[in-house]
């Protein structure tokens, strides 16, 4: 465990999904969280048990100044409804990398799948080759190339690379903004991928508890350090909407195709719909990250049961009456 002079940690982007996640788990294992809002007045009051900062994730004074002292910095903003996603994701990086190189401190990045192309395909390692094939996995090399090289001038990386994210607090999802419809009963699910094709699920807070222990075992760390989350590996594409049915009770319930002809001709005018379109080819192909040098690192991968998991998610997310 970190002494208790290391254990500050400012999270950017805690009002997302892993970002959120990081948030409540470092504050329950007793670090000293700040989240850096633009607005934090309009957060009003919190239990989460951290403290709201003013500041804007873009300027890099900002996010200094907020991580004065801090021995970790969680990187995980994105712009909301992936608006400007191209012009702004670098430039928050940069941010985040002033501050961690002024602190000395190490950078946790959740990673995903974008950055790799079908040459690394069905099986993804650690050091497998990343060649994408789209603009935004083009992108995140990019954010993780600036991360690497903010290393040499004394920060630290952790990256932990899983499949699609849900939770119970996540809206900006496949499973949220795919699969179901948050606010409301379930009447339908609505699957995306292609039928005996494999598909990999990341469960929020899960993620989160895997990234806990590696930052607990900091000191055993390399200073750029990378592992896989398995998470949930539906196999044939039809587990999670099978899981789904049962959280609701209803083994009749309807599972349609995700209509992506329709996606694409709005892609041109909905800057969402662009950005998911660009993403079919992973529900086209099975794409699995190998987790096996994290299960040697820490002795298992945390994971909550199935069933669970996506009960508490439509809990969450408004699809069925809570306990």
């Amino acid at each position: 465990m970190m002494g208790t002079d290391q254990k500050t940690a400012l999270v950017l982007g805690a009002t997302g999904g892993i970002g959120g996640e990081m948030a409540r788990r470092l504050a329950a294992a007793g670090w000293r969280v700040r989240a850096l809002h633009r607005d934090p007045a309009r957060r009003g009051a919190s239990d989460d048990g951290f403290t709201w900062i003013n500041g804007d994730a873009m300027r890099a004074a900002d996010v200094t100044a907020a991580a004065d002292g801090a021995s970790l910095i969680v990187h995980a903003v994105n712009p909301p409804g992936y608006r400007n996603w191209g012009q702004l994701v670098l430039p928050m990086v940069d941010a985040s990398v002033a501050a961690a190189t002024a602190q000395g401190a190490r950078i946790f990045l959740p990673g995903t799948v974008y950055n790799y192309g079908p040459d690394a395909f069905p099986l993804v390692g650690e050091n497998a080759p990343q060649n994408p094939v789209t603009r935004k996995g083009a992108i995140r090399v990019e954010m993780e190339r600036r991360l690497r090289k903010a290393v040499e001038r004394g920060a630290k990386l952790l990256i932990l690379r899983a499949g699609d994210f849900f939770g119970p607090r996540s809206g900006n999802t496949w499973f949220a903004q795919g699969l179901v419809k948050p606010g409301r009963p379930l009447t339908r699910v609505v699957n995306p991928g292609r039928p005996g094709i494999g598909h990999q699920w990341a469960y929020l807070p899960d993620v989160a508890e895997t990234a806990l222990r590696l930052l607990e075992r900091a000191d055993q760390l390399d200073d750029a350090a990378t592992f896989h989350f398995e998470g949930f590996w539906d196999a044939d594409g039809a587990a999670m909407a099978a899981a789904i049915a049962r959280a609701v009770g209803d083994s009749a319930l309807p599972i349609r195709r995700f209509p992506w002809p329709l996606l694409r001709l709005a892609a041109p005018f909905v800057p969402l719909f662009r950005e998911l379109a660009e993403m079919r080819y992973l529900w086209e192909q099975p794409v699995r990250l190998d987790n096996r040098r994290l299960v040697a690192f820490l002795g298992e991968e945390p994971r909550t049961g199935l069933d669970e998991a996506v009960r508490r998610t439509l809990v969450g997310l408004g699809c069925l009456p809570g306990a």
